[in-house]
């Protein structure tokens, strides 16, 4: 089975090239094995829906566990983005879950390309019929100001070795080894709020696989 594909889409703040990954992460442990990415939440799934008024509904299901292990930056501006990523990544996960394409959670929290990234990640779960199940962890985190002081910049590794696609139709949870294609590392380009919007957007997304430095 397909893991997640990987293409190459714009530069991330002119620092990198955005690789996309769909439903990537270890060596199959069968021929129709799948992984998917660690997008987790160190609070119970339920405690992700509703995070401002008028948000919307970014909670995933009982067996999928989204844990960040992240310090909260003592930086507000840089809380809110870190804050803000992670809602994204929720708001991703429950799209998946939802089977839901032109899921508003992830439009809510995203712009751009990074909303494209999301509803091709969502798309290829739909025609795979998959669900998240398992456990995601995103841990490492760095937060830094562009230099331009319009964005932040957020980075973070990804362990997606118990994280797995599920059969919608048969239940069947496919497995797979851990290996260094659990490993990933993000990019994430938050713009703050403007106009009506409340909240910090992901405007551009990198995801490169197979990172070492995520499994030291």
């Amino acid at each position: 089975m397909a893991r997640r594909t990987v293409t190459t889409a714009a530069a991330l703040a002119a620092t990198a090239a955005i690789l996309l990954t769909a439903c990537g992460g270890g060596d199959d442990s069968s021929s129709d094995g799948i992984k998917g990415a660690d997008k987790g939440s160190s609070s119970p799934s339920a405690s992700a829906s509703a995070t401002a008024s008028g948000s919307p509904d970014i909670s995933v299901p009982d067996d999928l566990d989204l844990v960040f292990d992240f310090d909260q930056p003592s930086d507000a501006k840089h809380a809110a983005a870190l804050t803000d990523a992670q809602n994204y990544l929720r708001a991703l996960n429950h799209g998946l879950a939802e089977q839901a394409p032109d899921d508003p959670a992830y439009q809510y929290y995203s712009a751009g390309q990074a909303t494209q990234y999301a509803k091709q990640q969502i798309q290829t779960w739909v025609k795979g019929g998959w669900t998240p199940t398992g456990t995601d962890k995103f841990y490492d985190e760095d937060v830094n100001t562009l230099s331009d002081g319009k964005g932040v910049l957020v980075r973070f590794c990804e362990n997606q070795a118990k994280y797995y696609g599920k059969e919608i139709k048969t239940g069947k949870t496919l497995y797979t080894k851990e290996s260094l294609k659990s490993y990933l590392k993000y990019s994430v380009l938050m713009l703050p709020p403007s106009g009506s919007s409340k909240v910090w957007k992901a405007s551009i997304i990198e995801v490169v696989g197979k990172a070492k430095e995520c499994k030291a």
